[in-house]
Protein backbone atom coordinates (compact mmCIF):
# COMPACT_ATOMS: atom_id res chain seq x y z
CA UNK A 1 0.00 0.00 0.00
CA UNK A 2 2.77 1.95 0.70
CA UNK A 3 4.20 1.49 -2.27
CA UNK A 4 1.26 2.69 -4.23
CA UNK A 5 1.03 5.96 -2.53
CA UNK A 6 4.52 6.13 -3.19
CA UNK A 7 3.67 5.50 -6.73
CA UNK A 8 0.40 8.09 -7.17
CA UNK A 9 1.88 11.14 -5.06
CA UNK A 10 4.09 12.45 -8.10
CA UNK A 11 1.55 11.61 -10.34
CA UNK A 12 -1.02 13.71 -8.59
CA UNK A 13 1.54 16.38 -7.84
CA UNK A 14 2.50 16.78 -11.73
CA UNK A 15 -1.02 16.75 -12.62
CA UNK A 16 -2.00 19.67 -10.24
CA UNK A 17 1.27 21.57 -12.01
CA UNK A 18 0.20 21.40 -14.83
CA UNK A 19 -3.68 22.80 -14.28
CA UNK A 20 -1.69 25.54 -12.57
CA UNK A 21 0.51 26.48 -15.58
CA UNK A 22 -2.78 26.49 -18.12
CA UNK A 23 -4.17 28.91 -16.10
CA UNK A 24 -1.33 31.48 -16.03
CA UNK A 25 -1.24 34.01 -18.17
CA UNK A 26 0.60 33.88 -21.30
CA UNK A 27 3.41 36.28 -22.27
CA UNK A 28 0.87 37.64 -25.02
CA UNK A 29 -1.61 38.08 -22.67
CA UNK A 30 0.22 39.92 -19.94
CA UNK A 31 1.57 42.67 -22.98
CA UNK A 32 -2.36 43.25 -24.07
CA UNK A 33 -3.06 43.96 -20.24
CA UNK A 34 -0.14 45.96 -19.67
CA UNK A 35 -1.07 48.04 -22.33
CA UNK A 36 -4.35 48.06 -22.21
CA UNK A 37 -4.33 48.82 -17.97
CA UNK A 38 -2.17 51.75 -19.09
CA UNK A 39 -4.62 53.25 -21.94
CA UNK A 40 -7.78 52.92 -19.54
CA UNK A 41 -6.03 53.69 -16.20
CA UNK A 42 -8.44 56.01 -14.21
CA UNK A 43 -11.17 56.13 -16.76
CA UNK A 44 -14.71 56.47 -15.16
CA UNK A 45 -15.85 54.39 -17.59
CA UNK A 46 -14.42 51.33 -15.60
CA UNK A 47 -16.06 52.25 -12.61
CA UNK A 48 -19.07 54.44 -13.01
CA UNK A 49 -21.31 55.79 -16.26
CA UNK A 50 -18.68 57.87 -18.63
CA UNK A 51 -19.35 61.22 -18.48
CA UNK A 52 -19.32 62.59 -21.84
CA UNK A 53 -17.88 65.75 -23.52
CA UNK A 54 -19.89 68.79 -24.82
CA UNK A 55 -18.43 67.52 -28.22
CA UNK A 56 -19.58 64.48 -28.45
CA UNK A 57 -23.10 64.29 -26.49
CA UNK A 58 -25.13 61.70 -28.16
CA UNK A 59 -27.47 64.28 -29.91
CA UNK A 60 -24.98 65.78 -31.93
CA UNK A 61 -23.91 62.70 -33.46
CA UNK A 62 -27.57 62.30 -34.73
CA UNK A 63 -27.99 65.52 -36.03
CA UNK A 64 -29.09 65.58 -39.57
CA UNK A 65 -26.94 66.02 -42.46
CA UNK A 66 -27.90 66.48 -46.50
CA UNK A 67 -28.19 63.59 -48.39
CA UNK A 68 -29.01 63.16 -52.28
CA UNK A 69 -29.31 59.12 -53.13
CA UNK A 70 -29.87 57.86 -56.47
CA UNK A 71 -33.33 55.60 -57.22
CA UNK A 72 -33.17 51.57 -57.24
CA UNK A 73 -36.46 50.89 -58.35
CA UNK A 74 -36.54 47.00 -56.87
CA UNK A 75 -34.33 44.94 -55.02
CA UNK A 76 -32.95 43.21 -58.41
CA UNK A 77 -32.05 46.56 -59.41
CA UNK A 78 -30.10 47.54 -55.82
CA UNK A 79 -28.80 44.19 -55.82
CA UNK A 80 -26.68 44.55 -59.18
CA UNK A 81 -25.84 47.64 -58.25
CA UNK A 82 -23.79 46.55 -55.44
CA UNK A 83 -22.60 43.60 -57.20
CA UNK A 84 -21.21 45.54 -59.88
CA UNK A 85 -19.77 48.19 -57.05
CA UNK A 86 -18.26 45.43 -55.64
CA UNK A 87 -16.90 43.45 -58.67
CA UNK A 88 -15.28 46.72 -59.70
CA UNK A 89 -13.68 47.43 -56.30
CA UNK A 90 -11.93 44.02 -56.37
CA UNK A 91 -10.54 44.24 -59.91
CA UNK A 92 -8.97 47.90 -58.96
CA UNK A 93 -7.76 46.40 -55.88
CA UNK A 94 -6.17 42.88 -56.42
CA UNK A 95 -4.39 43.00 -53.63
CA UNK A 96 -7.14 43.28 -51.77
CA UNK A 97 -8.95 40.56 -49.75
CA UNK A 98 -12.50 41.58 -48.68
CA UNK A 99 -15.69 39.41 -49.15
CA UNK A 100 -18.95 40.35 -50.20
CA UNK A 101 -21.33 39.58 -48.00
CA UNK A 102 -19.93 41.83 -45.00
CA UNK A 103 -19.56 44.88 -48.06
CA UNK A 104 -23.10 44.21 -49.02
CA UNK A 105 -24.67 44.52 -45.52
CA UNK A 106 -22.43 47.36 -44.63
CA UNK A 107 -23.89 49.20 -48.00
CA UNK A 108 -27.48 48.10 -47.22
CA UNK A 109 -26.76 49.95 -43.25
CA UNK A 110 -24.94 52.97 -45.11
CA UNK A 111 -27.91 53.73 -47.39
CA UNK A 112 -30.00 53.56 -44.47
CA UNK A 113 -27.77 55.86 -42.13
CA UNK A 114 -27.22 58.26 -45.07
CA UNK A 115 -31.49 58.34 -45.69
CA UNK A 116 -31.99 59.49 -41.68
CA UNK A 117 -28.89 61.99 -42.50
CA UNK A 118 -26.82 60.62 -39.77
CA UNK A 119 -23.58 60.75 -41.83
CA UNK A 120 -21.50 63.65 -42.95
CA UNK A 121 -21.09 64.06 -46.92
CA UNK A 122 -17.41 62.20 -47.40
CA UNK A 123 -19.07 59.19 -48.70
CA UNK A 124 -16.62 57.08 -46.59
CA UNK A 125 -17.13 53.41 -45.56
CA UNK A 126 -15.26 51.37 -42.98
CA UNK A 127 -15.66 47.59 -42.55
CA UNK A 128 -14.55 45.49 -40.04
CA UNK A 129 -14.84 41.46 -41.10
CA UNK A 130 -14.67 39.54 -37.44
CA UNK A 131 -14.94 36.49 -39.50
CA UNK A 132 -11.72 36.45 -40.70
CA UNK A 133 -8.24 35.28 -38.45
CA UNK A 134 -6.98 38.23 -36.28
CA UNK A 135 -3.64 37.59 -38.22
CA UNK A 136 -5.15 38.97 -41.40
CA UNK A 137 -5.97 42.36 -42.59
CA UNK A 138 -9.66 42.73 -41.84
CA UNK A 139 -10.34 46.34 -41.83
CA UNK A 140 -11.10 48.22 -44.94
CA UNK A 141 -12.03 51.79 -45.43
CA UNK A 142 -13.45 52.57 -48.82
CA UNK A 143 -14.14 55.70 -50.58
CA UNK A 144 -17.66 55.25 -52.35
CA UNK A 145 -17.15 57.94 -54.40
CA UNK A 146 -14.01 56.96 -56.27
CA UNK A 147 -15.12 53.52 -55.37
CA UNK A 148 -11.95 53.02 -53.92
CA UNK A 149 -10.13 51.04 -51.10
CA UNK A 150 -8.34 54.20 -48.34
CA UNK A 151 -6.69 51.89 -46.12
CA UNK A 152 -6.86 47.73 -45.35
CA UNK A 153 -5.48 46.82 -42.56
CA UNK A 154 -4.91 44.89 -38.97
CA UNK A 155 -7.40 45.43 -36.60
CA UNK A 156 -7.83 44.09 -33.06
CA UNK A 157 -11.26 42.32 -31.49
CA UNK A 158 -11.60 41.80 -27.58
CA UNK A 159 -9.66 39.95 -25.28
CA UNK A 160 -13.12 37.80 -24.33
CA UNK A 161 -14.19 37.75 -28.40
CA UNK A 162 -12.05 35.12 -28.26
CA UNK A 163 -7.96 33.96 -29.84
CA UNK A 164 -7.09 34.47 -33.26
CA UNK A 165 -10.92 33.56 -34.41
CA UNK A 166 -13.64 36.09 -32.72
CA UNK A 167 -16.02 33.86 -31.87
CA UNK A 168 -18.28 35.57 -28.63
CA UNK A 169 -19.99 39.15 -29.01
CA UNK A 170 -21.12 41.35 -25.98
CA UNK A 171 -22.70 44.86 -25.37
CA UNK A 172 -21.79 44.23 -21.79
CA UNK A 173 -19.47 46.48 -19.72
CA UNK A 174 -16.64 45.13 -18.19
CA UNK A 175 -16.98 42.26 -20.74
CA UNK A 176 -13.70 43.13 -22.21
CA UNK A 177 -15.52 41.62 -25.75
CA UNK A 178 -16.08 43.49 -29.30
CA UNK A 179 -20.07 44.85 -30.20
CA UNK A 180 -21.39 44.08 -33.19
CA UNK A 181 -23.15 46.08 -35.90
CA UNK A 182 -22.94 49.76 -37.21
CA UNK A 183 -20.77 52.25 -35.40
CA UNK A 184 -20.95 56.24 -35.79
CA UNK A 185 -18.04 57.88 -35.81
CA UNK A 186 -17.13 60.71 -33.37
CA UNK A 187 -14.99 63.33 -31.80
CA UNK A 188 -11.17 62.73 -31.48
CA UNK A 189 -9.00 63.15 -28.31
CA UNK A 190 -5.45 62.62 -27.08
CA UNK A 191 -5.90 60.08 -24.34
CA UNK A 192 -3.47 57.58 -22.57
CA UNK A 193 -2.84 55.56 -26.02
CA UNK A 194 -2.62 59.51 -27.80
CA UNK A 195 -4.36 59.78 -30.26
CA UNK A 196 -8.21 58.55 -30.32
CA UNK A 197 -11.83 58.73 -31.03
CA UNK A 198 -15.19 57.83 -29.88
CA UNK A 199 -17.27 55.61 -31.68
CA UNK A 200 -21.41 55.62 -30.83
CA UNK A 201 -23.72 52.35 -31.61
CA UNK A 202 -27.46 52.67 -30.75
CA UNK A 203 -28.77 49.29 -31.44
CA UNK A 204 -30.04 48.40 -28.36
CA UNK A 205 -28.62 45.15 -27.04
CA UNK A 206 -25.36 45.56 -29.60
CA UNK A 207 -23.81 48.43 -29.20
CA UNK A 208 -25.59 50.80 -27.70
CA UNK A 209 -23.12 50.73 -24.60
CA UNK A 210 -20.15 51.39 -26.46
CA UNK A 211 -19.87 55.19 -24.99
CA UNK A 212 -20.39 54.13 -21.78
CA UNK A 213 -17.34 50.81 -22.17
CA UNK A 214 -14.68 53.41 -23.57
CA UNK A 215 -14.58 51.53 -26.58
CA UNK A 216 -13.09 53.65 -28.94
CA UNK A 217 -10.49 53.52 -31.65
CA UNK A 218 -7.03 54.04 -30.77
CA UNK A 219 -3.67 52.49 -31.96
CA UNK A 220 -1.47 50.07 -30.23
CA UNK A 221 1.76 48.19 -30.43
CA UNK A 222 0.03 44.96 -30.44
CA UNK A 223 -1.70 45.24 -33.53
CA UNK A 224 1.10 44.59 -35.50
CA UNK A 225 2.73 41.87 -37.78
CA UNK A 226 5.70 41.21 -35.82
CA UNK A 227 3.59 40.46 -33.05
CA UNK A 228 1.38 38.04 -35.60
CA UNK A 229 4.83 36.53 -35.73
CA UNK A 230 5.35 36.16 -32.31
CA UNK A 231 2.58 34.38 -30.91
CA UNK A 232 0.52 33.31 -33.54
CA UNK A 233 -2.21 36.11 -33.47
CA UNK A 234 -2.84 39.60 -33.20
CA UNK A 235 -2.86 40.95 -29.66
CA UNK A 236 -6.43 42.33 -28.13
CA UNK A 237 -8.06 44.99 -26.14
CA UNK A 238 -10.85 45.44 -24.20
CA UNK A 239 -13.42 45.84 -27.11
CA UNK A 240 -11.83 48.24 -28.61
CA UNK A 241 -10.84 48.69 -32.63
CA UNK A 242 -7.29 49.19 -32.13
CA UNK A 243 -5.10 49.90 -35.51
CA UNK A 244 -1.49 49.75 -35.78
CA UNK A 245 1.12 52.35 -34.47
CA UNK A 246 1.93 54.58 -37.43
CA UNK A 247 -1.66 54.33 -39.39
CA UNK A 248 -3.68 54.66 -36.77
CA UNK A 249 -4.18 58.69 -36.75
CA UNK A 250 -4.23 58.82 -40.55
CA UNK A 251 -7.67 56.53 -40.45
CA UNK A 252 -9.12 58.21 -38.02
CA UNK A 253 -8.23 61.70 -39.07
CA UNK A 254 -9.73 60.27 -42.39
CA UNK A 255 -13.01 58.45 -40.83
CA UNK A 256 -13.86 60.80 -37.67
CA UNK A 257 -17.07 63.20 -37.71
CA UNK A 258 -19.72 61.16 -38.53
CA UNK A 259 -18.83 58.72 -41.01
CA UNK A 260 -19.82 54.60 -40.28
CA UNK A 261 -17.77 51.93 -39.42
CA UNK A 262 -19.52 47.88 -39.87
CA UNK A 263 -18.58 45.47 -37.72
CA UNK A 264 -19.22 42.20 -39.09
CA UNK A 265 -19.68 38.33 -38.24
CA UNK A 266 -22.06 35.83 -39.26
CA UNK A 267 -24.26 36.20 -36.59
CA UNK A 268 -28.03 35.35 -37.85
CA UNK A 269 -29.71 36.55 -35.00
CA UNK A 270 -28.26 40.06 -35.31
CA UNK A 271 -28.37 40.47 -38.79
CA UNK A 272 -32.23 39.75 -39.29
CA UNK A 273 -32.51 41.76 -35.82
CA UNK A 274 -30.91 44.96 -37.19
CA UNK A 275 -33.40 48.03 -38.50
CA UNK A 276 -30.36 49.29 -40.31
CA UNK A 277 -30.14 46.77 -42.65
CA UNK A 278 -34.11 46.09 -43.52
CA UNK A 279 -33.70 46.55 -47.08
CA UNK A 280 -37.23 46.74 -47.95
CA UNK A 281 -37.78 49.44 -45.47
CA UNK A 282 -34.91 51.19 -47.19
CA UNK A 283 -35.93 50.76 -50.99
CA UNK A 284 -39.49 51.92 -49.48
CA UNK A 285 -38.30 55.56 -48.07
CA UNK A 286 -35.60 56.46 -51.10
CA UNK A 287 -38.67 55.33 -53.50
CA UNK A 288 -41.04 57.61 -51.29
CA UNK A 289 -38.66 60.18 -51.45
CA UNK A 290 -37.52 59.89 -54.72
CA UNK A 291 -41.26 60.51 -56.22
CA UNK A 292 -42.25 63.11 -53.99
Amino acid sequence: MLVQRNFFLPLLFSFVTLIACSNKPSEAEKLEAKEERLIHAGEDSLTQPRVLEKDMEVDSIRKKSAFQHSQFNTTLNFEDTLKSMYKELMENNPEVKMDYDPFRYAMIGYYTLRQEERLNDKEILSIIDFTKSSCDKRFYTINLKELDFLYYSLVSHGRNTGGDMATKFSNERFSNASSLGFYVTGGTYTGKNGYSMRLVGDEKGWNDNMLARAVVMHEASYVSEDFVKRYGRLGRSYGCPALPKGLSRKVIDTIKNKTVIFAYYNEDTYLKASRYLDLDQLLSKMNDDSSS
